[in-house]
């Protein structure tokens, strides 16, 4: 693979017009950005970006850019409560012994006692954990949740407490 297609591979934080890092973009997005005037360099840290040549303009690309028009960010609703959104929040591992083999969805406090089929109460288990659990809650059958059940975030906040982390451990 050539140097110019390993430069073309890859990605420029994108930043709002309030500094909050809203996703990644490639190169090429990037260059459109910055050429239409939609968006400017930033400098967050001592790194140089990258110049791509053209036949009649040479650019410096930063690793950092930030849109001087508003986003307009699309709405975003949380997903519904189903099997596949649950999974994929769980990173399809059961939430009581970490198995990956014959999942379920499980209330933590049972339908039957009152809990909610919401967010904040709905895990994915395995078969063996969940009939062991039976009609009781975690508490009751001796069992401890892995990590507490919430709602998904806004991807731009995971996005951006992210890049926070990243950009703190870097400085460290």
């Amino acid at each position: 693979m050539t140097i110019a297609m390993q430069v073309l591979e890859q990605s420029v934080v994108v930043f709002s017009q309030n500094y909050l890092p809203l996703c990644r973009v490639n190169i090429k997005r990037a260059i459109v950005l910055l050429v239409t005037n939609k968006a400017e360099p930033l400098s967050l840290s001592t790194e140089a970006g990258w110049k791509i040549h053209s036949p009649s303009l040479i650019l410096e690309v930063p690793k950092h850019i930030r849109l001087k028009i508003a986003s307009g960010e699309r709405t975003w609703k949380v997903p519904p409560v189903n099997r596949r959104e649950v999974l994929r929040r769980d990173h399809h591992s059961c939430q009581y012994c970490g198995s990956k083999k014959s999942l379920t969805l499980d209330h933590v406090i049972p339908r039957s006692q009152g809990g909610p089929h919401t967010w904040n109460n709905v895990v994915i288990a395995c078969e063996k954990c969940n009939s062991h659990k039976g009609n009781r809650t975690p508490f009751e059958a001796g069992m401890h949740l892995r990590t507490k059940p919430k709602a998904p975030a806004h991807p731009a906040i995971t996005f951006a407490e992210q890049f926070w982390i990243n950009m703190q451990a870097n400085l460290e």
